[in-house]
């Protein structure tokens, strides 16, 4: 159960689809002059070095983040979040969704970030500090029960648990549904992986029928190496800003272009 570390995993393609979106979310909803709150339920560390032993082991950013970067226009808000935390943390590290919030929020937005791990909530809190964050070393769940609704009400919440306890397939519908009653207006952004098997189909069907006005995004990608059971990764999105279903039809552009390499951003 708390066995997972993402830093295996940091800078695959499927963060490449979640952060991508989440920093044009961020992006999007800041321009607006009004302060918003954040909530993670599943943070992880914050910041991950794709030098490290780690990292280098499975090759996930290899294929990944190294591979699809130069698809995105330097001025997107996802490469400008990739730049900042280059500057600030050095040349191979990689911004997990906390610190792509804490760099795309105001001093006027509320960043909650949950992480029941012990080890990667000491790495997050050793970061975090810098962010103005509120960690909680808590499941992830009980955090957005317990914080819903916020304080400012305008917001997002990030649930992107490892699906390690496979009973998280039958449970999330739940939770998306109690959070939504009590939070109706909160964006809610639902991350999957797509599994040989297919373990999200059940789940998406239990989504799908209590928000049915809720936009679905999945990208499909080889395998990062054998025996590696992923093979995609797909966004549930409760409460889609305008124009995120343009700028995720983008996204499925750009990952259809990962097999051209003389295509240009």
């Amino acid at each position: 159960m708390l066995s997972y570390q993402h830093l295996y995993h940091a800078g695959n393609l499927a963060d490449v689809q979640k952060h991508a979106t989440l920093a044009w979310v961020l992006d999007y909803m800041t321009a607006k002059d009004k302060p918003l709150s954040y909530i993670e339920t599943h943070a992880g560390r914050g910041v991950y070095d794709l030098g490290a032993d780690e990292a280098l082991k499975t090759g996930e950013a290899a294929a990944g983040i190294a591979l699809a970067e130069a698809l995105f226009p330097p001025d997107h808000p996802y490469r400008l979040r990739l730049d900042e935390t280059r500057a600030g943390y050095g040349a191979q590290a990689y911004p997990g969704s906390p610190l792509i919030a804490a760099l795309g929020l105001r001093e006027t937005d509320t960043l909650h970030l949950a992480e029941l791990h012990p080890q990667e909530c000491a790495e997050l809190r050793a970061v975090a500090g810098d962010w103005g964050a509120h960690v909680y070393q808590q499941d992830g769940f009980q955090l957005a029960q317990a914080l819903t609704p916020p304080t400012p009400r305008r917001g997002l919440m990030l649930i992107d648990p490892s699906y390690e306890v496979k009973a998280d397939y039958d449970a999330i519908p739940r939770h998306l549904a109690n959070i939504h009653r009590k939070w109706n207006v909160g964006i809610l952004i639902l991350w999957y992986p797509l599994l040989r098997g297919g373990a999200h189909g059940p789940m998406l069907r239990a989504l799908a029928e209590t928000f049915p006005d809720a936009l679905r995004h999945e990208v499909r990608f080889p395998p990062a190496r054998d025996g590696h059971r992923m093979e995609g990764s797909g966004l549930f999105i409760v409460n889609p800003p305008y124009g995120l279903d343009a700028e995720l039809a983008a996204l499925t552009s750009r990952f259809a272009r990962l097999s051209k390499p003389q295509a240009k951003p």
